[in-house]
């Protein structure tokens, strides 16, 4: 049996779209936090339980005749490690065969701050002595695609992120990785870097955004406390406005680069292209 945490989550969703294309619906269980937004995978044989990442007391129950499990991290930036410690926790006592964490692109040298978090639930699951297998992902494309209209309306994609490369792909792509090293033997004590075949800086988005809507968008690169500033005069929540100018700052270092197609062989075909993306997105 197979447990999806954070199972109606955007990339949780469609980890189980596609383990339902590889394996009977009658063994994956959905823990979610909302059990009624789950009705439409318990209408295809999911199983459904409840599980909080705020509420320790659930795990045991949630991960009862846990085979391996995915953990998908929580979008809670400050209490994600301790929430995620309940998990692990309970993947012990349940006797759990492979736990799979998402963690980020290199945590362990990342320069991007909100890696200290993922690095410290990587630690604690190698001190769990639960076998566990780690799916370090990279950054989403839809993370910059989302921000397509207000770079239409402004004329420019701003950031802090230089002339570094970020070899994206969609979240589709990493569910599918996500998906085939769950249901392959032999994955415990891997560690995989997940991240799009190709790589692109911010001013060569701008430039795909300018090529696809016929407006000319280009890239304004701001010191990191302008464009903190600029997120938060748009309407971002302090915290939310330092982790993406902070990122944008990690991306300038090679925090979001990476080029061993590690994801593409995982799934057999290429990563979807950011122009793909792109154009979806317009």
């Amino acid at each position: 049996m197979i447990v999806v945490t954070g199972a109606t989550g955007q990339l949780g969703q469609l980890v189980i779209k596609a383990l339902l294309k590889k394996v009977p619906a009658s063994s994956i269980v959905a823990a979610v936090r909302n059990v009624e937004k789950a009705k439409d995978l318990a209408a295809l044989g999911v199983q459904v339980r409840h599980a909080d990442y705020s509420q320790p007391a659930n795990w045991d129950v949630a991960l009862k005749g846990a085979d391996k499990v995915l953990l998908i991290s929580s979008s809670e930036i400050g209490q994600r490690a301790k929430q995620h410690r309940a998990v692990i926790d309970a993947a012990k006592k349940a006797g759990v065969k492979l736990l799979a964490y998402t963690s980020v692109l290199r945590a362990d040298t990342s320069p991007l701050g909100l890696a200290a978090e993922h690095k410290e639930t990587e630690d604690y699951i190698r001190a769990s002595g639960v076998p566990f297998v780690l799916l370090r992902h990279g950054w989403y494309t839809e993370n910059y695609t989302a921000g397509i209209p207000g770079a239409l309306a402004h004329g420019a994609v701003y950031g802090c992120a230089g002339n570094g490369r970020i070899a994206s792909t969609t979240r589709a792509d990493y569910a599918e990785a996500d998906t085939a090293v769950l249901i392959a033997d032999n994955q415990a004590g891997k560690v995989y870097e997940l991240a799009g075949d190709t790589a692109y800086t911010l001013a060569e988005l701008a430039a795909e955004i300018s090529r696809q809507s016929g407006k000319n968008i280009g890239y304004v690169n701001l010191p990191e406390a302008e464009y903190r500033n600029v997120l938060i005069k748009v309407g971002l929540p302090k915290a939310v406005a330092d982790l993406l100018s902070d990122s944008d700052t990690g991306v300038s270092k090679g925090g979001l680069f990476d080029d061993s197609h590690q994801l593409s062989k995982l799934i057999g075909r290429p990563t979807t292209p950011l122009a793909t993306v792109v154009k979806a997105a317009i």
